[in-house]
């Protein structure tokens, strides 16, 4: 590598010596052509003595050899300062490629003379390309170790009833079949989750967009888990405008289930209000509960996949923390975003924030 190094910084030398032979040729060679076409257009008047014709003679030529090795001196002079210059953060991102390639992600390459702009643009497109390589290795491994522990205690309960049921331990009654259902449900669940999660975070999460009375959808969504709530202390409150969107409306029903859901685990029972507010060109779907709300810091990553508030301020029951991961990525979907704030009592509000077109 370092004799590679070391031919570009010769080939840089070589190329600024032969740059300026060439112009110290022209600009001589070019003297002379201008000045016989001086004299064949524009002759001078009068009688013509040998002083007024110029031809080369060996003198001249000894002058132009020694501008021309001094030129040359000058050229080596300057190629060097600039190969070095040119080299420095060249190597250092050469360097720091091979480093990344060889698994060391912190690998990062040093800009050198910010004077050179491009060199230097280029330096800091791969060190932020190096770091979102970091940042996607380091969350796929926090994806991995997640999906590992949320996919372990439902395998294990299954391979545990399985296993008992047969060596006569439990018998296979309705119960038991019914809580190896449950099971199977929550690991679909949690496999329908990460593809939808998956799939936005690649674009690849398409929509089925058409006209929709979004007020009916969110109705069914709303009546479909309504027993649930109400055995759980939640009064349900529901104020819908009658419109009709371009949306997916099964995706929405899905994103406000989510969002339901997230309420019966975190929220303490009381009043849950599903509102639907239109604007000029965006209409907000929002839940809120009365509490107890978000710490600041927690707020700031509450859409992330796998995260979930601190057991010693929600009611933590199951779930697989992808909830809101999946209510972000069909706002997403649909041009909007997921949004979260505080509301006036302390309680939580969760918003989506959609077109309308």
């Amino acid at each position: 590598m370092k004799k590679e190094r070391g031919r570009l910084g010769r080939q840089i030398v070589l190329s600024m010596g032969l740059v300026s032979s060439i112009t110290m040729l022209i600009a001589f060679v070019g003297s002379i052509v201008i000045y016989g076409l001086l004299y064949l257009f524009a002759p001078p008047s009068g009688p013509l003595t040998p002083d007024d014709l110029f031809i080369p003679d060996p003198r001249d030529y000894l002058i132009f050899a020694i501008l021309l090795l001094i030129g040359l001196v000058v050229a080596v002079v300057i190629a060097s300062r600039l190969a070095r210059r040119i080299l420095a953060p060249l190597n250092s991102l050469a360097e720091s490629a091979r480093r990344i390639a060889a698994g060391d992600l912190e690998a990062r390459a040093l800009p050198g003379d910010r004077s050179l702009g491009e060199t230097a643009h280029l330096v800091d497109d791969f060190n932020a390309m190096a770091v979102r390589l970091q940042r996607m290795t380091s969350d796929m491994t926090a994806w991995n170790a997640a999906i590992a522990h949320e996919l372990r205690t439902p395998l294990t309960i299954l391979r545990g009833r399985l296993q008992g049921m047969k060596d006569g331990v439990f018998k296979p009654d309705e119960a038991q079949i019914r809580g190896l259902l449950f099971q199977v449900e929550g690991l679909t669940r949690l496999v329908d989750d990460l593809h939808i999660v998956t799939l936005q975070d690649i674009g690849r999460l398409e929509m089925r967009m058409e006209p929709t009375r979004i007020d009916v959808e969110i109705r069914h969504a709303v009546d479909s888990v309504s027993d649930t709530l109400h055995e759980a202390g939640f009064a349900v409150e529901v104020d819908l405008a009658d419109v009709v969107v371009a949306c997916d409306g099964a995706r929405i029903r899905q994103a406000l289930l989510a969002l339901l859901d997230n309420a019966r685990r975190y929220a303490v029972p009381g009043r849950l209000r599903i509102a639907l507010v239109l604007h000029e060109s965006t209409f907000t779907l929002g839940v809120e509960d009365d509490g107890p709300g978000l710490a600041p810091e927690f707020a700031q990553q509450v859409f992330e996949p796998f995260t979930r508030a601190d057991a010693s301020r929600s009611r933590k029951f199951g779930g697989s923390g992808l909830g809101l991961s999946v209510v972000r990525a069909i706002a997403l979907a649909h041009g909007g975003q997921a949004v979260y704030r505080r509301s006036a009592v302390g309680g939580s509000i969760f918003e989506l924030v959609l077109p309308r077109g």
